[in-house]
Parts: structure tokens; C-alpha cells; sequence
């Protein structure tokens, strides 16, 4: 058995599904750097208001990325047998818990913007801010969650172009709206972080239908149309549930360690808050490339386990291992060498919330050499591999026992920001050793499908 796979599938493969996710990544991350930048002109309430508003949207997301996963894991377990019937319903399940879970939050946003944002920051100028932003971007979340839950049943069967060209639609529409509706263009009033509230819900109504306009108009491999929403099976149902609600969890776990991470900078004031804003914007940058590859791996394991072709997976796990560590430290290296240039775009920020941002930039420089390794390795081999639990008590462990217990104590002693910022990223090099252990165990290929 081969370190280094000489199959060129795996490369061909790797290649045709990461860099599709990958740009949607990219567009996805220019459409935020837009708001950011353009809402950066309004000062440091603002941006921190903008910041602390979508710590919601962080926790949609998460749930929208159990869903999701549970809809690729299974999904592309069938695809590697062929059985597009069952894929159309996994997909029917999970669009309607989609659907559900992004209506229950814009009920929830709705009736409490103030309270919300005043969990994570005492500060009245980034509370009212904040609220004001929540209160009307909280209308979009229905339909990213639609999109998300649909996009990710295209992954499944190897289609990654569609997510791509609608985020594509989604960042110009962006764009164009913010400059119109912030600053008052066109014949607009200036409507300041509102117009970039209105900006995103409208943004998010044109993805929603540029994704279910290609999805049950004109896919022909899963060819999944409107009637399929009402397939039901129980069978899937309670596969579903069993291994998608670990990853749903997960997902909260890890959004409670993100929420958590604001209210703990937040008790900085708002300079910290604008430089975790500009540091994480960073970071969203450098994981970009990570994670279109470790959802390409993902695939390829998943559609590979199904088929039942374990020693060509033991094979390709060796060569995803030795290939992400070398994407962790030029990742690493990439982020020390732009971080200052970076910083210096969003030019409206004070000076302390500049060099806040520098000395953060410094902590990820290091510790995104761990996510590029063990995020693709733990995600991409050993999750989409059938082990789904694992992952779920690891990031537990990590976020409860090491992560927010360290930086409350490092902030609650009065250390420097950058040294809590340390403690809240530090899991991301200590699940390295995790990884290597679980991996070459080699005891996380499970076939999740149903025969017959």
C-alpha cells in the first residue's frame, strides 16, 4: 500500500470538486469583505454592530452545516451505489428541517434584536447598532437555509459549479445593493447599516431562486422536482436523525464556542471587537482553500466507502494526510505575509483596534497550519468516512474542557487580548495529534447505506 496514491482519479477527482466549493468560498467571503468594508466607513459601532449582529447568522450556519453534511455523508454513500431514489429523499428530509430551523430564528430575532446582542456586548452604541442591523437580516435566514440544504444535495452527486455561479450572482447583487442602499445612490435615501440589512435579505431571495431554478428545472442527475419535497421514508428518516443530529450538534457546539468567543473579546470594549471582526474576516480567507478541498475529500470518501473499496481508501488517506499538512504550513506562511497589507484596507479603524488586529494576526498565522491539517483529515476522511460520533465528542472535549475554560481564566487574570485570542484557537493544533491517531487506526470506514 502506497503513502503517495498513484491513482489519478483521486487527483482528477480532488481537483473537479474542490475548486468549484473553493471560489464559492472566495465569493462568499468577498460578499462579507464587501459589507465590511463598506460599513467600515461608519466607524467602529457599526462594524461591531454589523459583527456582533450575524453571530445569529454563525449559529444558522452551524445548523445549516449539520444539516447539510448529514445530506452529503448519506448522500454520497448511495452516490457511490448509484440509488438517486434514496438521495431524493435524504434531500426532502433535510430541505424541510432547513426550512424549519431558519424560520424559528427570524421569529426569534424579530421578537428580541435588543436582548440578542446585548448577550455578547455591554456596549450601547454597538447594542443599538446591532439590533437595528439584526432586526431586518434576520428575514433572510428562511432562505439561506433553503439554499445551503440545496447546494449541498448537488455535492453529494458531484455537482460543485451551480453553488459557485450562485454566489457569484450573489456577491455582485451584493455589491451593487450595498453601495446603493448604505449610501443613499441611484436616487436611494442613505440608509446606513440598515441598507446593509436590506442588502443581504435581498441578496439571499436571488440565491434562493437561481438554486431551486437550476435544481428542479434543469439537474438531470438527481432529478430532483417539487414533488420530491413530500418523499418520505422511515427507514431514512431515522438514518437521518442517527447520524445527522451528531453533526448538528457538533455544529451547535461549535457555534457555542464562536458565540462564546464574542462574548469573551467583547468584554475587551469595542476596539478588540473591530480587530476580532478584521482578524476572523483573515481567517474566513485562509480556510477558504481548506475547506473546498476537505469537502472534495469528503466526497471522494464518502462515494469510495459506500462502493466498499476500503484498501483504496487506506490509500487515499495516507496521501490526504501528507498533502493537507503541506497545505496548513503554506496556508500558515500566507497569512504572516498578507496580514499587514490586510489590515491596512480597512483604513476607518482606530489605531488601537489596527495593532489589536496585527498582534491577532500573529496567533493565526500559527494556528491555521492546524486547521489545514487536521479540518480536512477529521472532516474529509474521518466524518464523511461513517465515524460521526468521534468528531462530534472530540469537538466537545476541545470547546468545554480546553478552549473556553482558558480563555475565561486568560481574560478573567487580565491578559493581553491576544493571549485569550490564543487560548479560543488553540484546539486547532492539538487536534493534529488527535487526527494522526484516529486516522491511521483506520477503524472509521463505515458503510451508512441500506442494502436493497
Amino acid at each position: 500500500m502506497r503513502l503517495i496514491t498513484r491513482e489519478k482519479d483521486y487527483y482528477h477527482s480532488l481537483v473537479r470538486l474542490a475548486i468549484p466549493v473553493a471560489l464559492q468560498g472566495l465569493i462568499t467571503f468577498l460578499v462579507n469583505f464587501a459589507d465590511n468594508l463598506m460599513v467600515n466607513s461608519l466607524g467602529d459601532a457599526a462594524v461591531s454592530g454589523v459583527y456582533m449582529g450575524n453571530q445569529i447568522h454563525t449559529l444558522i450556519q452551524m445548523f445549516t452545516s449539520g444539516i447539510g453534511g448529514a445530506i452529503l455523508i448519506l448522500s454520497a454513500q448511495y452516490w457511490g451505489k448509484k440509488d438517486t431514489e434514496r438521495i431524493r429523499c435524504l434531500v426532502a428530509i433535510g430541505l424541510r428541517i432547513s426550512l424549519i430551523v431558519g424560520l424559528a430564528f427570524t421569529f426569534i430575532c424579530l421578537a428580541a434584536p435588543e436582548p440578542i446582542i446585548r448577550f455578547f456586548t455591554s456596549d450601547p452604541e454597538v447594542v443599538a447598532a446591532g439590533a437595528e442591523y439584526l432586526r431586518i437580516v434576520c428575514l433572510s435566514y428562511a432562505f439561506f437555509c433553503v439554499t445551503q440544504a440545496l447546494i449541498s444535495a448537488m455535492r453529494s452527486v458531484e455537482i460543485t459549479r451551480i453553488g459557485m455561479w450562485v454566489s457569484l450572482v450573489s456577491l455582485f447583487a451584493n455589491i451593487l445593493l450595498n453601495y446603493v442602499l448604505i449610501f443613499g445612490k441611484l436616487g436611494f435615501p442613505a440608509l446606513g447599516i440598515a441598507g446593509a440589512a436590506i442588502a443581504t435579505v435581498l441578496s439571499r431571495i436571488i440565491e434562493t431562486g437561481i438554486i431551486l431554478f437550476y435544481v428542479m428545472g434543469h439537474d438531470r442527475r438527481l432529478c430532483f422536482r417539487f414533488g420530491s419535497l413530500f418523499l418520505k421514508d422511515s427507514d431514512l428518516t431515522m438514518d437521518f436523525f442517527k447520524y445527522g443530529l451528531p453533526l448538528v450538534a457538533g455544529e451547535i457546539v461549535w457555534s457555542v464556542n464562536m458565540m462564546f468567543n464574542s462574548k469573551i473579546l467583547g468584554g475587551y470594549g469595542a476596539a478588540v471587537i473591530t480587530a476580532a471582526s478584521v482578524i476572523n474576516t483573515l481567517n474566513l480567507l485562509a480556510f477558504i482553500t481548506i475547506s473546498g478541498l476537505a469537502s472534495a475529500v469528503g466526497i471522494i470518501t464518502g462515494k469510495t466507502v459506500g462502493a466498499g473499496k476500503t484498501d483504496l481508501m487506506k490509500e487515499y488517506a495516507y496521501t490526504t494526510q501528507i498533502l493537507f499538512l503541506g497545505v496548513g504550513l503554506f496556508s500558515g506562511l500566507l497569512v504572516s505575509l498578507i496580514s499587514g497589507p490586510f489590515i491596512g484596507l480597512y483604513g476607518g479603524i482606530s489605531a488601537e483596534a489596527a495593532q489589536q488586529s496585527l498582534l491577532f494576526s500573529r496567533v493565526l498565522s500559527v494556528t491555521i497550519i492546524g486547521t489545514g491539517y487536521q479540518m480536512p483529515c477529521l472532516f474529509g476522511l474521518v466524518k464523511s468516512g461513517g465515524d460521526i460520533h468521534f468528531v462530534f465528542r472530540n469537538d466537545t472535549i476541545f470547546v468545554f474542557l480546553v478552549v473556553l475554560p482558558s480563555a475565561a481564566l486568560a481574560a478573567y487574570l487580565g491578559a493581553p487580548a491576544w493571549v485569550t485570542f490564543a487560548c479560543l484557537k488553540c484546539d486547532q493544533i492539538l487536534k493534529c495529534f488527535v487526527a494522526v491517531v484516529k486516522i491511521n487506526r483506520f477503524n472509521w470506514m463505515k458503510n451508512l447505506t441500506r442494502e436493497g
